[in-house]
């Protein structure tokens, strides 16, 4: 009998979760319940299959409103109703156009707020609806056919009541004070029970008639089990299986050729998996996609559990060879599997945007869309809201974030603030969009939710991937990845530069090339996509990693699970000590000898949960899930739980060893990697690192140009002077937008300078493009028309080096050109180059430091000199960094300039940091910041360091444990002093 409630998915209004509704409906009585979210119908399914699970008859609906005000309550008849819901606010969010007044809908319910609309007017499927405090407004309205009950429902009684008005100020960013009553729910809108609905009620008998006759014709069947995604690709599914056993055994030919018994067997096996399973048609979509993509000269890099497919490496879907690596494809697909498997196809950042428009456009828009993403509320994000809608001053609230314990918190208002906190904590905050989730579906997507339209995005469905995979989606990922653009454009450089064509699906070769395995082995990976961040460095400089199976399992045992349960140091132990090692239990060296009788990879979570703790396949992949944080059902992980330990002690395991164990798959599973994911990141990392090794300078350049990696630009610029590039400011007759190379040369381009206009680049291009090189100063300025404020960053920048007149001359030289006159002659010349003339100017000079500190101001790196080059002092450091090793143990002073650095928190909450230097020699060392030194010698930025610290080592990998450290001193631009 409620027709009105709200979620949380009324955001930043309801406070109920959906399961809390259905709950609570239930608790007070009522035996029917209609969801009417606001503008958006992201819980619906959710809330139909709990109120099933609860025996209550769920009503689909939505509240629709034009800001705050009130405009109709929508309530689906049937599945046709909640599709025409959809589509109107699907339009409505795709076109811009404004909600109608008076929609047209042929299976749904329509009710008017009281007074908006003459009752007279209203049709067969509208009605009017009357709040509990609207009722004497028609005690003497004598026909009464066309009203309803309408008592609303946003928030919990009491408490709650406040919880809900932070949120609409929130919402409404404003203070607390400020809010009005039409700004909020109304303090009664919470569940009175169905007795006190009736009695409330009583005096106008033919409302709780006409609410539960419409009630009565609404009714909503959902079938969560079956495959949503697209059915067929050809037509029929007898079509589809013929198509991809065609194109399994012709890939198969193409990869492993013509007899190979094992693929042939896999292949097979395979097949009839999917086809068993009703998953031919998305196979073959998604081979489409990469057909499509490859046809453009796309790369692409396909991972996920796909990559343990055959079939997927037949496809070119993916280019893991699961026989290598013994991948079982179970772990991707099999019959006991009760959740969607998924493909991750990576692209490209500039070729993603028209494979994702090739989609919509081949599957067409009604039945494709982006898949959505819900931002939740999250801690120092909450009290920063609460502390404003409060009226906390900023120093305040960045004292609570900092020290909730603080004396100075005692206030009422901190109280508050800090009360209410757990209160919002997880509650849903905006919608947003998935990394790369698509959905194609075999209905129209209006069956199943409206869509949004995000600010410069595609069509995106207002529910996430939990309830995608719920009611029987498998979504696809279509995801951008700068490292691909790095392997693209570096081949491309490569061709341009050398006139060598690279095939960067070569893999096999590059695997066994001695270059990238030196590379690999010294950790000389900067740049290589995923392999170069300092922990990872440091990791494969410990493994001494030469070969692709090491790679794969490095990718895995970086990820901060397996550190934190302490098996990435086990790992690397039983690597170098492989006859001597003991194992937790047999079980362990049984089905986990590849990895020493380590947990590496998720599947080992299969492995161990299924041999070691007795579970089958199905709860063991479960738990694994789970623990990947890729399962929103929890409280089935404490059934799991207790099958585990049933087991455990059924076999007579010590309690100790059974904990052991589960402490270690609940540690590492969350953070790790499936195998057949490490292996696609370590093909990708090979194809980088082969780039590096062969073709250093056109490989950075490409790393430069897609602003992506590990570190800022300077780093990159870095390894390009080591690798041997002459690195050139950017010049007018040289640069581009981008970064360029001429040989040897690198001219940085013109995206690197700040301040300057992308106009005035495209300007100054093209015009050199038409008619050639710039002669000089004033050329420029008369063919390009540019400002004199632009045209002085230009000059501070060194564009026109190739003048040989020094900055000060050259700004000199511009402001004489810049003659009100001379400019306006200029501008109506069109057939007659003007005169040249030979400006006499001052003789003035720039020292190194002047053009040090253009540079960083422009750049924000140095190009004509190093850090090291601006210290006062000319002390470089007690020892460099490829001495270290040989003072472990001693504390020494190093002098470095700053790279990175990396802020956790300790098991007790305190601060500690990893740091990345890099000496005068180029070369690079780690240091670690344990709490205390950090408190008392933090990192203040970039700069030169000086460093006090013990030298450590660990598996012939040396780092620095700082005990004081701070910035050295540097000379200043006298210009400024």
């Amino acid at each position: 009998m409620i027709l009105n409630a709200h979620s949380y998915y009324s955001l930043r209004y309801g406070t109920f979760s959906i399961h809390e509704l259905a709950d609570a409906a239930v608790a007070h009585g009522y035996d029917a319940l209609a969801l009417t979210d606001i503008n958006n119908s992201t819980g619906v399914l959710d809330f139909v299959k709990a109120c099933f699970e609860r025996g209550i008859k769920p009503v689909a609906g939505m509240e629709f409103r034009e800001n705050d005000r009130l405009l109709y309550i929508a309530l689906a008849r049937n599945n046709q109703g909640f599709s025409e819901i959809n589509e109107l606010l699907t339009e409505h969010n795709l076109s811009g156009k404004a909600l109608p007044r008076r929609p047209d809908f042929s299976h749904t319910y329509v009710i008017y707020p009281y007074g908006s609309t003459e009752r007279k007017t209203l049709r067969d499927h509208e009605y009017i609806g009357i709040r509990p405090g609207e009722i004497s407004k028609i005690l003497f309205d004598l026909n009464r056919d066309k009203y309803i009950m309408l008592h609303a429902v946003a928030h919990k009684s009491g408490k709650d009541f406040e919880v809900h008005k932070k949120l609409r100020a929130v919402d409404k960013i404003m203070l607390l004070s400020q809010l009005e009553a039409s700004d909020m729910a109304g303090p009664g809108d919470y569940f009175m029970s169905v007795d006190e609905l009736l009695a409330t009620y009583e005096r106008v008998p033919e409302l709780i008639v006409n609410t539960r006759r419409l009630i009565d014709d609404c009714s909503f069947e959902f079938d969560f089990k079956t495959i949503k995604n697209k059915k067929h690709f050809t037509g029929s599914a007898y079509e589809d299986k013929l198509l991809l056993e065609k194109l399994a055994c012709d890939g198969m030919q193409e990869r492993y050729g013509k007899h190979h018994a094992e693929a042939e067997k896999r292949v097979r096996k395979e097949l009839e998996i999917i086809e068993q399973l009703g998953f031919s048609s998305y196979f073959l979509i998604t081979w489409d996609i990469v057909r499509y993509s490859m046809q453009k000269g796309y790369y692409h890099v396909g991972r996920g559990s796909g990559a343990n497919s055959v079939v997927a490496y037949c496809l070119r879907i993916t280019d893991v060879c699961p026989i290598e690596l013994n991948l079982y494809f179970e772990r991707f697909l099999n019959p006991k599997r009760t959740n969607p498997p998924d493909i991750d196809i990576d692209y490209s950042w500039k070729d993603r945007d028209d494979v994702l428009r090739y989609i919509f456009d081949r599957y067409g828009k009604k039945h494709t869309a982006l898949l959505g993403a819900m931002s939740t509320f999250q801690d120092r994000a909450i009290i920063r809201e609460l502390g404003k809608v409060h009226g906390l001053p900023k120093d305040d609230i960045d004292r609570l974030i900092r020290d909730p314990q603080s004396e100075l918190n005692k206030s009422e208002l901190c109280k508050e603030v800090l009360q209410y906190f757990k209160a919002i904590e997880n509650f849903p905050n905006v919608r947003s969009i998935h990394a790369g989730g698509v959905l194609i579906s075999e209905e129209p997507l209006s069956h199943y939710c409206a869509l949004d339209l995000p600010p410069k995005g595609l069509p995106t469905i207002q529910f996430d991937m939990h309830v995608a995979e719920d009611i029987g989606f498998e979504k696809l990922d279509v995801l951008s990845q700068r490292g691909i653009g790095h392997i693209k454009d570096a081949t491309i450089l490569i061709k341009q530069n050398q006139g060598i064509d690279v095939d960067f699906r070569d893999v096999e070769t590059f695997k066994k090339d001695a270059k990238t395995r030196e590379l690999l082995k010294s950790a000389n990976t900067i740049g290589s996509f995923y392999i170069e961040s300092p922990a990872m460095r440091g990791l494969l400089s410990k493994l001494q990693c030469d070969n692709y199976i090491t790679l794969v399992a490095a990718s895995s045992i970086i990820r901060p699970g397996v550190a934190k349960s302490g098996m990435m140091k086990e790992y690397i132990y039983r690597h170098h000590h492989q006859d001597s090692y003991d194992v937790i239990h047999p079980v362990m060296k049984e089905h986990l000898s590849e990895t020493y009788g380590v947990m590496v990879y998720q599947e080992d979570v299969i492995k161990v949960g299924h041999y070691f703790g007795g579970l089958d396949l199905a709860d063991a992949d479960a738990l694994r899930r789970m623990m990947s944080g890729k399962y929103r059902h929890m409280q089935q992980l404490e059934e799991i739980s207790k099958k585990f330990y049933a087991h455990c002690d059924a076999m007579n395991y010590p309690r100790a060893i059974s904990e052991k164990v589960w402490m270690q798959m609940e540690s590492f599973a969350g953070f790790s990697f499936n195998k057949a994911h490490s292996a696609s990141y370590a093909v990708e990392s090979y194809q980088s690192l082969y780039l590096k090794a062969h073709f250093p300078l056109e490989f950075m350049v490409a790393v430069v140009n897609n602003f992506g990696g590990f570190y800022r630009t300077r780093v990159y610029i870095n390894e390009l002077r080591k690798a041997g590039g002459h690195v050139h400011l950017p010049c007018v007759n040289h640069s581009t937008y981008l970064t360029t190379l001429y040989g040897r040369d690198v001219y940085l381009g013109f995206v690197h300078v700040k301040s300057l206009e992308q106009q005035v680049s495209e300007t100054l291009l093209e015009e050199r493009r038409k008619n050639g090189p710039y002669l000089g100063l004033e050329d420029f300025i008369l063919r390009t028309g540019i400002s004199l404020e632009q045209l002085r960053i230009l000059i501070r920048v060194n564009a026109f080096d190739f003048t040989g007149k020094n900055k000060p001359s050259l700004l000199w030289e511009a402001h004489l050109v810049y003659n009100k006159d001379r400019i306006r002659e200029a501008s109506t010349v069109t057939m007659f180059e003007p005169e040249k003339i030979d400006w006499q100017l001052p003789e003035v000079s720039i020292s190194q430091i002047e053009q040090a500190y253009d540079e960083m101001e422009l750049l924000e790196f140095l190009v004509s000199c190093s850090e090291f080059d601006l210290l006062k002092t000319s002390f470089r450091g007690q020892c460099k960094t490829r001495e270290l090793m040989q003072y472990v143990g001693q504390t020494v002073k190093m002098v470095g300039a700053y790279v990175t650095e990396k802020t956790l928190r300790t098991s007790h909450g305190e601060r500690m940091a990893f740091g990345t230097f890099i000496d005068d020699e180029d070369q690079y060392f780690d240091t670690v910041h344990f709490p205390k030194s950090l408190r008392e010698y933090p990192f203040k930025g970039k700069g030169v360091y000086l460093i006090l610290a013990k030298v450590t080592e660990e598996f012939g990998f040396p780092s620095l444990i700082v005990e004081k450290m701070a910035p050295l001193p540097v000379k200043g631009d006298k210009r400024y002093e």
